[in-house]
This record gives C-alpha cells, structure tokens and sequence, in this order.
C-alpha cells in the first residue's frame, strides 16, 4: 500500500519537462554508482557523472568501460520502454547483458560451462547455479513466467512488484552467465517495472537500497539449506527475500515521494538549475549541511583533488557561483545569494 500510494502521489508530479530530464538524469547517475559499485567499481559518483560526459581517469580504464557500459544498458531498457511494449523474450534479456559486458546492443551467449560462486574470504564455494545444459531452457521457462504474470487475462497475477521481486530472485538463481549476472538482474528489475507501470517517471533508485548494506541484500537473495541449485534452492522459500525487495522499493518510492512534496511546495527553479553544471548541483547538497565549506570538503564531497577542487573554486568565485573568505590555510567559501533559494 505504501508503494502505491507513493506511485500515484508522483504521477501528478508538476514539475517541467526540463526539470524532470533533470531528475532522471540523476536517478540515472545514481543507478549506476551503485549497481556497478556493488561489483567492485571503484569510481565515486562525481567521477561517473564525469565519466557520462566523456571524462577519463588514470588507471579506471575498466572502471570507466563498466559506468559506460551500464549506461547503454539503462538507455536500451528506456528506449525499450517508450515504444509499444509487447512481450519479454530471452534475446532482449542477452542484449541487456551484452550492453552491460561488452558495451555492444548484441545479444550475448549464455555460459557454456558450469560457473561457481565463491566466498570472498576463504573461497568455499557458497552457490552452483544449474549445469550449462539445461540454462537455455530455464531461461525460455523464466520468460515465459513473467509474460503469464503480465497477461491481461490471467487473474491470478502477482502485483507487479512481487514479480519483479522473484524475477530478480531467479535469475540470480540461473546465473545464465559467468559474469554480469547482478548488473543484468537490477537493470531487468527495472524493465519489468517500467513496463507494468512502476517506473516513477524514471527518477528512482532501487540500486542504493542494495548498496548500502550489502550484507543485508546477499543475505536476504542466499536462500535454500543447500548451496547446489539442484538440492534445495529450486524451491526454496523466498519469502524473506520478497519482503526484503519490497521494502526496497517502499523506501526507494517513498523518498522520491518526499521530493515530490518539496516540488510542489517550492516555486519552479527550473532556470535557475539550468545555469549550473553537474558539479554545482552536487556541491549544493554540501552547502545544505554546512553554510561554508573549505577547498578540502569540496573534494572530498565531488571525490577529486585538492588542487582539482581548487580550480574549480576560483572559476566559481569569479562567475559569481560562490563567495570567497579568507586566503591560503583559512580560505572557505560560502554560496551567493543567488543560489540560496536552490537550497
């Protein structure tokens, strides 16, 4: 109920079309920190925001090709999305994962051989997926199910979020690849509640929710006594993990809600918005938080260089972004009136 009542408070969302590119673009940053971080990804979120607009960074060659391939992936599934949506098939599932893996809008094979997955420490082997042989018909079995879930003639269906929920569950259970697997599962997450009308205009994030206590999102997907997916996780009782998922999306929903509720209340800033960039806009949720910052907790807060942050600091002051206190050791910086209002 808490998701639905988040769903419909956003569909009269009144916000402008500028403002809202605006929202999903960073609902779309934020999706891709998270999701390729839980991976192992090592750049900050200022540093994708970068990345997305063609910056490179020393030694993050494969940091930045999984940021840019996760971002063809997301503009796959929303162009996917906008059109007329029929069905689910197993080659738009290959292609999302050949986006995500080898940066190309091509479907990828499944794994031709038996894959384990190991504990990080010790390196017992904690789950084996199904043998090679029988992924392409699990596969075609697991599509089927979410068309039957999505058929307007079956009265039986589980509401859209539950689907999802065990959507993400199974294919994490086939593990119909030896790599990509999680990024695959979240950005088809994603599809199915697009296309069963979840998708909250684009601006949120269910991929922070995982993020921020990791233990708690592989400890809620490990279901099953046994580690084998012929000996118990086939069927094993996900409940848990059903309540866990949805929980997520109540959070994840119930925070765009909140902004939503600001928007209204708030008169349109849209042009205002429009004159900064992307670091501009994010250093203004550190100026929410304290009314001066020094050189060092703008870097810290955009994940670059003192001497980086330094620069842009002098190009701020002098275009009026930003007001300048005090020289060298004591200098701190304050935001203009202008941009108070943005707070």
């Amino acid at each position: 109920m808490d998701i639905e009542v988040s769903r419909q408070s956003i569909s009269t969302l009144p916000v402008t079309s500028q403002l809202l590119a605006s929202l999903r673009e960073s609902a779309r940053l934020t999706s891709t920190h998270y999701s390729t971080q839980i991976e192992g990804n090592r750049l900050t979120e200022a540093e994708v925001a970068e990345v997305a607009k063609g910056g490179t960074f020393p030694n993050r060659k494969r940091d930045e090709a999984e940021v840019k391939n996760y971002f063809l992936a997301l503009d796959y599934v929303e162009e996917l999305c906008r059109g007329p949506f029929d069905k689910f098939s197993c080659e738009m599932i290959q292609t999302v994962h050949g986006c995500v893996m080898d940066g190309k809008r091509k479907p990828s094979p499944y794994r031709d051989g038996q894959n384990v997955i190991r504990e990080s420490g010790s390196g017992a082997i904690i789950y084996m997926p199904p043998e090679a042989k029988d992924v392409t018909s699990l596969m075609e079995e697991f599509v089927d199910w979410i068309n039957m879930q999505r058929s307007s003639t079956n009265e039986r269906a589980w509401p859209p979020p539950v689907v999802a929920a065990i959507a993400h569950y199974q294919f994490a259970t086939i593990h119909p690849y030896y790599d990509g697997n999680g990024r695959t599962a979240r950005l088809l997450t994603n599809l199915i509640l697009h296309a069963s009308g979840y998708g909250l205009k684009g601006i949120y994030s269910l991929e922070e929710y995982y993020a921020q206590n990791l233990d708690t999102y592989y400890s809620a997907i490990s279901v099953g006594e046994s580690h084998n997916y012929y000996m118990g996780r086939a069927e094993a009782d996900i409940s848990a993990w059903i309540e866990y998922f949805n929980q997520g999306m109540a959070d994840s929903f119930a925070s765009v809600r909140q902004q939503a509720e600001k928007l209204r209340q708030q008169p349109d800033q849209t042009k205002l918005l429009r004159e900064l960039d992307t670091r501009q806009k994010s250093i203004l949720s550190a100026f929410r938080e304290s009314r001066y910052l020094t050189t060092q907790q703008i870097a810290n807060h955009l994940g670059i260089s003192p001497r980086t942050a330094l620069n842009y600091n002098q190009a701020w002051v002098a275009q009026g972004f930003i007001l300048q206190y005090g020289e060298r050791k004591n200098r701190r910086y304050e935001l203009a009136e202008r941009w108070v209002e943005l707070l």
